[in-house]
């Protein structure tokens, strides 16, 4: 586990639109990226999909990341293995990837 002094709390939200996407797919696909969730410490992961329009998802990660990744977004968002995350996220998703980056206020 990450030492909370030197991590903090994010939620990353990734919305997609995959027109015919079959869930379980998205879900082991989900899965076979692993590798890229262990960075983060005590990540956890979810999928939801639209009741009312099923071509809609959002993925959700809420994770500890090290204050001194968080605090410079551009390496992180060079780093190897996030780039074949997103990589994958691109050559499966036809359309726009919105991601959002939360930080939880209170609580």
């Amino acid at each position: 586990m990450a030492d909370e002094q030197t991590t903090v709390r994010r939620t990353l939200q990734l919305r997609f639109t995959m027109p015919g996407a079959d869930p379980a797919h998205m879900l082991t696909m989900i899965k076979a990226s692993a590798p890229f969730y262990e960075m983060f410490a005590d990540a956890k992961i979810r999928l939801l999909q639209n009741v009312d329009d099923p071509a809609k998802f959002v993925q959700i990660m809420e994770y500890a990341a090290p204050v001194s990744l968080e605090s410079n977004r551009q390496q992180m968002a060079s780093d190897v293995r996030l780039q074949g995350y997103l990589q994958v996220w691109r050559s499966m998703v036809p359309g726009a990837v919105e991601i959002d980056v939360y930080q939880e206020i209170g609580g």
